[in-house]
């Protein structure tokens, strides 16, 4: 019987970039967007979004900076290649997200208590966050990158790591029995003891 060949998790996409001068928002959605439930190449700045509700809009190509979305609701919530650049993402339940082109990156973020169980995020990019009792469970994180991350408590179980970087990430705590690590790499001293014996890459 022939096996099938496994699949080759997708490209990183580039974080949005261009957004149309008219597109650029501060604080508040204008008038004219009052009621809006889809937006694309939208450019939030400084918005607080704080204990709202975001269910079932839908987000294509765009930035969130220095935004608070803390308690916000993301039930049916459509996150297409969203940046996310030094925001309050506490608690987030990313796990009730649409999964049709759910694709995220995350600079200087607060993400404690944040939940992506079961999430299918490959080649997610996660610089300089917070990711304290972050839940990441069952989750497919394939080439993730942790770059300068605090990851104390967070909770990786039948998670998908193979090829992630966790070299500079901080507090890493993680059963290699209870995931897939393959090509996984960490600095020394963050799994002391466990590297050698579980065949993972160092530096």
């Amino acid at each position: 019987m022939r096996r099938p060949t496994p699949r080759k998790a997708p490209k990183a996409q580039s974080k949005p970039e261009y957004f149309p001068p008219e597109r650029v928002l501060t604080r508040t959605l204008p008038p004219g967007l009052a009621g809006e439930r889809e937006f694309e190449q939208y450019h939030f700045l400084n918005f607080d979004f704080s204990q709202t509700s975001l269910a079932g809009y839908l987000f294509s190509e765009c930035r969130f900076e220095n935004c608070n979305l803390a308690g916000t609701s993301l039930a049916n919530t459509s996150l297409q290649n969203i940046a996310f650049d030094g925001c309050k993402l506490l608690g987030l339940p990313f796990e009730a997200c649409r999964d049709m082109l759910f694709s995220v990156h995350f600079d200087r973020c607060q993400l404690d208590y944040a939940s992506f169980s079961g999430r299918v995020m490959p080649n997610t990019r996660f610089v300089e966050c917070s990711l304290r009792e972050a839940n990441f469970t069952q989750a497919d994180l394939t080439g993730a990158v942790f770059q300068n991350c605090q990851l104390d408590r967070a909770v990786f179980l039948h998670t998908h790591l193979n090829g992630a970087d966790f070299r500079t990430a901080e507090n890493v705590v993680l059963e290699p029995e209870l995931n897939e690590l393959k090509n996984a790499r960490f600095a020394l001293l963050s799994l002391p003891g466990l590297l050698i014996k579980h065949g993972l890459l160092v530096g």
